[in-house]
């Protein structure tokens, strides 16, 4: 008896195992849910209206966050990374770095309410370098400094040579 019931159960298995139930929705091809990071540089000026768009290529998830660190300064060799936006205090009024983003893009931008922009020189508005780090929505319950880029970094498992300098 105990024979019967060991056949009848592995066939069973083996019927089991072959039956294919109906296909599922087709899912959305090539995205990824990790984090990423990429570098622009990027003028601004009157004929761009002191703004520049960058196209997020597959777009990010509703979840996801964008953050945007502008390259303030460099100390020996080591870059100093400041959150955005970032507010400069000139003799002329306030200048501030922004951005605002969408799933599809991230918009930086100049800003001021005190002057008229056309009055910055080329250091304000010349080869300004950023680095866009991509944070998948998991990571929304995570503890981590937004406003230090290396602590986001190392919270995300990112490092130099995850950054991709983009055009």
């Amino acid at each position: 008896m105990k024979r019967i019931t060991l056949i009848l159960t592995v066939i069973g298995m083996i019927t089991l195992q072959s039956c294919e139930g109906p296909q599922g929705i087709p899912g959305r091809d090539g995205y990824s849910v990790e984090a990423e990071v990429f570098e622009v540089t990027r003028n601004f000026s009157a004929s761009n209206n002191y703004s520049s768009l960058i196209p997020l290529n597959p777009p990010i998830l509703d979840s996801d966050v964008v953050l945007v660190y502008l390259l303030w300064d460099v100390d020996g060799n080591t870059p100093i990374w400041r959150l955005m936006p970032q507010t400069v205090q000139l003799i002329e009024g306030d200048l501030q770095y922004n951005y605002d983003f969408t799933r599809f893009d991230v918009n930086l931008f100049l800003d001021s309410a005190d002057f008229n922009l056309d009055i910055l020189g080329p250091q304000w508005t010349q080869n300004q370098t950023f680095r866009i780090v991509l944070v998948p929505g998991y990571f929304g319950s995570a503890r981590m400094d937004f406003s230090n880029y290396e602590d986001v970094m190392t919270t995300l498992g990112l490092s130099e040579r995850n950054v991709v300098k983009k055009l």
